[in-house]
């Protein structure tokens, strides 16, 4: 079997994948970003047969009859529904071969999953990518990804703090000589945030959204600090009392009353971090200052509030939405260098050696 892995193998694509809560993103190797899709998968519910993937099953979210159900295999960054997320990375892979000549893609694989991932988490992800047809699947902790993408120096001995703040998971680590001194991993994020602008409808207008509305609002005018120009919008949804449909317009102070518990959380996330870091790397830390990658980075003040709470400089990474799967890239394009960031996996161990206990004969 592995030597037919290996000459399919010859003609197959390399590719990175930020495999994210929300949205998925594939790195071809020696082109760069090729797909950039929601993780949503839309399945009949009676028949088991798969409808839609990506974009087009995102589009059927909260419009679907009652045997269709668009969802979302992957929940907090961990695979919550194994076979679906197969299907979804088969897709992906067949995607990314389609201009090719490739009947059966067997590529490799560098994946990002969240740090705080159980060894049984892990294995689903690698279970699912070489079901998928991966011929070999590497690991690697999100928040490296990111500080990779993001082009810290990531080997060298001076500390680098990166927050990774995605749809399921805040990832905040402290990364040094090219591993993971300290982090921790937080299941709050941007469907968080949604969840609160959700909660907030409810409590403050009597109005009942979805949670596509919900994360259009904290788009357009979502803050964690307060904003030098207000900005408003309306949200649209089903009044409580009456049942029918109600429009109300929100401003960005409400938005932001409505996100500052999530935010709170995760300001507090990164203290406890800074507190339990090395002084030595503190040091570091402060004249580089900490990196925010992740969409929910994009956060309008979300910088400025960090750096108040923690008294260090706070900066946005370029275009972090895909610091992740840049940094998958990277690590796909020199394997052989920065192998020694990737996470030991059960395909990527030697195997065992055996040790007989020696009796003696009488």
């Amino acid at each position: 079997m592995s030597i037919i892995n290996n000459i399919l193998g010859k003609f197959s694509k390399d590719i990175g994948i930020d495999l994210g809560t929300a949205n998925t993103l594939v790195y071809e190797k020696g082109k760069g970003i090729v797909i950039n899709e929601p993780s949503v998968v839309a399945l009949n519910k009676n028949t088991g047969q798969i409808l839609a993937i990506g974009n087009e099953a995102k589009r059927m979210v909260g419009k679907t009859p009652a045997h269709i159900v668009a969802s979302r295999p992957l929940v907090d960054g961990v695979v919550s529904e194994f076979e679906i997320t197969e299907q979804m990375l088969k897709y992906f892979f067949e995607k990314v071969h389609q201009e090719g000549f490739t009947l059966f893609p067997r590529p490799r694989v560098v994946i990002g999953i969240p740090s705080g991932v159980t060894e049984v988490e892990k294995r689903a992800v690698e279970d699912a990518a070489i079901n998928a047809g991966a011929r070999q699947a590497f690991l690697i902790e999100e928040p490296m990804a990111a500080a990779i993408g993001a082009r810290l120096p990531i080997q060298s001995p001076s500390g680098c703090m990166v927050v990774d703040i995605g749809g399921g998971t805040t990832e905040v680590a402290v990364i040094s000589l090219g591993g993971v001194v300290i982090f921790k991993s937080l299941r709050i994020a941007g469907d968080e945030m949604n969840e609160d602008i959700i909660q907030y409808a409810r409590s403050e207008f009597n109005l009942v959204i979805g949670e596509k509305t919900a994360e259009e609002i904290k788009i357009a005018i979502g803050s964690a600090y307060p904003l030098h120009k207000p900005l408003e919008t309306s949200m649209r949804g089903r009044d409580l009392v009456s049942g029918l449909p109600k429009e109300v317009k929100i401003n960005n102070e409400q938005a932001q009353e409505a996100l500052a518990r999530s935010v709170r959380i995760i300001v507090n996330e990164i203290k406890i971090a800074i507190e339990e870091t090395p002084p030595e790397l503190v040091s570091d830390i402060m004249k580089r200052g900490i990196i925010l990658a992740g969409g929910g980075a994009l956060l309008r003040g979300l910088d400025k509030m960090i750096s108040e709470k923690t008294r260090i400089p706070v900066s946005v990474a370029d275009d972090s939405l895909t610091c992740v799967v840049r940094g998958c890239g990277i690590v796909l394009e020199d394997l052989e260098s920065l192998k020694e960031v990737l996470m030991t996996t059960q395909y990527s161990k030697p195997p065992r050696m055996r040790f007989f206990k020696r009796t003696k004969i009488k």
